[in-house]
């Protein structure tokens, strides 16, 4: 089956950056739907950036400004740039798949961001 395997997770002071990593063990293509959410806890999952099939990316209004998803093809990796991180921040981060109908999803990475 598909896998994604996320990285790049940790602790960072409000203020400051994180880079997640999404790699899929499969060849992703830019029809290919691709999101990343995050969950706190006693919190519902969220939508944080999603790319569309028609390439367009849109952002969760929280983040709007500060978090940058990207693709590298090549790599068949996907990127969220975090910048300017906040307490709020704090969650678990999900990268997510919708490939051949069928949602695919990561077990997630932990972002801690500390005031």
């Amino acid at each position: 089956q598909v896998q994604l395997v996320e990285s790049g997770g940790g602790l960072v002071q409000s203020g400051g950056s994180l880079r997640l990593s999404c790699a899929a063990s499969v060849i992703i293509f830019s029809r290919n739907s691709m999101g990343w959410y995050r969950q706190a806890p006693g919190k519902e999952r969220e939508l944080v950036a999603h790319i569309t099939s028609g390439g367009s990316t849109n952002y969760a209004d929280s983040v709007k400004g500060r978090f940058t998803f990207s693709r590298d093809n090549v790599k068949n990796t996907v990127y969220l740039q975090m910048n300017s991180l906040k307490p709020e921040d704090t969650a678990v981060y999900y990268c997510h798949l919708f490939r051949g109908g069928i949602d695919y999803w990561g077990k997630g990475t932990l972002v801690t961001v500390s005031s």
